[in-house]
């Protein structure tokens, strides 16, 4: 796989920030700090927050939420929205939990630039120059990922590997197009269903 078949919410970030001229006070990881390099972060205006992990701190989100509450026009971008991932084999949280203490906090809604956001999923498909309806997304994230694609109008299949737990399977509100135990039964399950 190269680095070009892995569709970020960072560029999608940074042409949103170029377009509507902002300036944004950013707390994510130092790698995506790279992928920000081109943008003007002097005098912030807006907030970014992304997987940051260990720069996720008590403090760090207390001066994001400084710098939107002394805002006058508060705005708020995330880069996901998901509850928890999986690192080292245990759950950790996820962007999400913090983009929702800062919404709660400052009563704003927060703007989701990676997924489940249909404008991420919507530029991911424009980028490969398919349709929704010739796409299957494979996750392990039966909202964010399986959720996501299909509000989009592509079929989401979970994937019982990562941060899959059982109780996924009967989501109340997610309903997969099919489960499988790994990516070799995900590629078989798709092909299997074409015919």
């Amino acid at each position: 796989m190269e680095e070009s078949h892995v569709f970020p919410p960072i560029p999608a970030m940074c042409q949103i920030l170029k377009k509507r001229d902002l300036r944004p006070h950013t707390l994510v990881s130092s790698a995506a700090m790279e992928d920000l390099s081109e943008i003007d972060c002097s005098n912030p205006n807006c907030v970014v927050i992304g997987d940051a992990t260990t720069e996720l701190s008590y403090e760090n989100l207390n001066r994001a939420f400084q710098m939107l509450i002394a805002m006058e026009n508060p705005i708020l971008f995330s880069l996901g929205k998901g509850k928890y991932y999986k690192d080292a084999g245990e759950l950790c949280l996820d962007v999400g939990c913090y983009m929702k203490a800062l919404e709660y906090a400052c009563d704003i809604q927060a703007e989701v630039v990676g997924k489940p956001s249909s404008n991420f999923f919507n530029a991911a498909l424009e980028d490969m120059g398919v349709e929704a309806s010739e796409t299957v997304m494979i996750g392990d994230d039966i909202v964010n990922d399986v959720g996501g694609a299909q509000a989009c109008g592509m079929r989401g299949v979970l994937v019982r590997t990562g941060k899959f737990r059982p109780q996924d399977e009967q989501h109340s509100q997610v309903t997969p197009d099919g489960i499988v135990d790994n990516l070799a039964q995900a590629v078989k399950f798709i092909i299997e269903s074409k015919n």
